[in-house]
């Protein structure tokens, strides 16, 4: 059941990887911690002690999985890697928590992925046929068993013979017994960058997970490359698919932290251009700019700049929910988004409120808000979002894999504007949007806005996914 606050897209999951540090696992347990946005059902650590490997996964967010002091103790070793996760199908169990760890004729293995591989269901079924037996309904497993069954000669040949043959979208973090490897799909859906601290290399899905670790950032993991780091340094390898860049374009409306650089530009930057970007499609006379928070604040700022109308906080956000908060009565629900969220009167009493979200899939929340803020006197409330209508179901990691699902594939914009009960509502255009995001050695995945796919979706395949309850990570 999803909560009636709970209506954004959610991408799954979040990795870390350090290299080559005494503090391996500090590092990697403080840039989870940044990194929570991410993924908030399961976090876990896998460190690396001259070839030992110790774990600790659990459910629930970084601050409850680490909380005794033994978790962090027994977590020696000099490499290390980390995963948040958010799954997108299938069940939300334990044995699903990242990262993974295998024994294999090479040596143990750990991996931490984030992504959705588009023919596990083929990969997962041929594996089987073979003899592979499965621990978990995640599509990560396939990769290990991949690697496993390689028959190339070295470890990073038998990494890569492996990722040639999934498709999809993924970053990756792998640890053997001596190295950390990075990867990331030929067309680059989802971020992950390089740094470095006291000589150590530091592999993160965003660069905030440096700032907390006073980190330099090195650069981006290239689409279809493969980063190796061990004794000698680093070393780079590339995929053999060659493929044009499709950068997921959620990332700078809504999944990153506005203090991340990812696809070589700040997400803070592009999202004013976004705001800004809004109040020149669809200007409206108003007394206020107010965000949806959190996620809406920077697009919010932006409009107010161009529009020149004041921004204030008119909604506050209760921080400290857990996600499974859920009322078993029918008549109770409508208190999940007034225990999210309040409303600041004085602000929104008697004034002409422009409302910011960066996004709708359900619109479940957002009609709840808009009374809200009827409720404590708007005169007026017109509604703008910072993306295009959400008309296409993802296939690379967010979780609305049915149109039926998406109210923008079910409702005109008047019909949404009647269903939301709001004065005027406008979404940014697709030009508007491709226009304020970087685009220097980019482009970007717009499917779910145009139907426009990068990788041709295997409905057939997606369909088995989903019956067979398969996890993507």
């Amino acid at each position: 059941m999803t909560t009636t606050w709970n209506d954004k897209p959610r991408e799954e999951c979040a990795v870390m990887g350090v290299h080559n540090h005494p503090n391996a696992a500090n590092f990697v347990y403080l840039g989870l911690y940044s990194l929570q946005h991410r993924g908030q059902e399961s976090s876990g650590i896998v460190t690396n002690d001259k070839g030992t490997f110790y774990k600790h996964v659990d459910m629930g967010l970084v601050a409850d999985v680490y909380s005794k002091t033994s978790d962090m103790e027994r977590l020696i070793g000099n490499i290390a890697i980390g995963h948040n996760r958010y799954s997108t199908t299938g069940k939300v169990k334990k044995v699903n928590a990242q990262p993974f760890v295998v024994s294999s004729k090479y040596g143990p293995m750990a991996i931490a992925h984030n992504g959705n591989l588009v023919n596990s269901q083929f990969l997962r079924r041929q594996l089987e046929d073979e003899g592979a037996i499965f621990q978990t309904t995640t599509d990560t497993e396939i990769v290990l068993h991949l690697i496993a069954r390689s028959k190339k000669g070295k470890m990073i040949e038998k990494v890569i013979d492996s990722l040639d043959q999934i498709k999809g979208a993924f970053s990756l973090a792998i640890m053997t017994r001596k190295k950390l490897i990075g990867a990331r799909d030929p067309r680059g859906f989802r971020p992950l960058c390089i740094g470095k601290k006291d000589g150590a290399y530091i592999l993160a899905s965003e660069s905030c997970a440096f700032d907390i670790l006073d980190a330099e950032y090195i650069r981006e993991v290239e689409p279809g490359e493969v980063v190796v780091f061990d004794k000698d340094g680093m070393s780079t390898y590339r995929l053999t698919e060659k493929a044009e860049n499709s950068g997921c374009v959620f990332e700078y409306i809504y999944f990153s932290r506005p203090d991340s650089r990812i696809f070589g530009e700040k997400v803070d930057k592009a999202r004013r251009k976004l705001g800004k970007m809004l109040a020149l499609e669809k200007p409206v006379d108003a007394d206020r700019i107010i965000p949806v928070p959190d996620s809406s604040n920077t697009a919010a700022l932006g409009y107010a700049q161009e529009a020149d109308i004041r921004f204030e906080i008119g909604l506050i956000r209760n921080h400290y929910i857990g996600r499974t908060f859920i009322h078993p009565v029918q008549s109770m629900r409508d208190f999940n988004v007034r225990i999210k969220f309040n409303t600041v009167k004085g602000v929104l009493k008697n004034k002409r409120i422009v409302l910011i979200e960066d996004s709708i899939v359900r619109g479940t929340t957002l009609k709840h808000l808009v009374r809200m803020v009827r409720n404590a006197g708007a005169e007026e409330i017109h509604v703008r979002v910072s993306s295009p209508p959400i008309l296409y179901p993802c296939y690379y990691g967010m979780d609305f894999p049915t149109k039926e699902e998406l109210i923008a594939s079910c409702m005109t914009i008047e019909k949404m504007r009647k269903y939301l009960e709001v004065d005027s509502l406008h979404y940014l255009s697709l030009d508007g949007l491709l226009n304020s995001v970087p685009q220097k050695n980019c482009s970007y995945c717009t499917a779910c806005f145009s139907g426009e796919y990068p990788i041709t979706p295997d409905h057939k395949a997606i369909k088995f996914q989903l019956e067979d309850g398969i996890v993507t990570d």
